[in-house]
């Protein structure tokens, strides 16, 4: 399983995937190195952070879910607390929530 967080200020990779193409980049790296599983968040949870709205998050995290899908067999989940972005991704093509 691999990790893409879409977000400037990621402790995890310090923002390094923030834009799309390094996002969808990072997605098909990790494929080719063996991760069978890719999940992609949009929104930072740190008690520091300011909120990110549904909208913000849709638009980080949608169209890296559709560029994935559209050229990769690996299983997309989407790290979401919103109904309405999870919706958005299973229809881009998301497998899991």
């Amino acid at each position: 399983m691999a990790i893409v967080n879409r977000t400037p200020d990621s402790f995890f990779d310090h923002g390094k995937t923030f834009e799309l193409d390094e996002a969808v980049l990072a997605a098909l790296r990790a494929r080719a190195a063996g991760a069978g599983w890719v999940d992609i968040g949009g929104v930072p949870f740190s008690p520091d952070t300011p909120e990110v709205s549904a909208e913000t998050e849709i638009a980080r995290v949608v169209p890296v879910v559709e560029a994935v899908a559209g050229v990769s067999d690996i299983v997309i989940s989407v790290d979401t607390f919103r109904p309405e972005v999870a919706r958005r991704c299973i229809a881009a093509g998301a497998a899991v929530i």
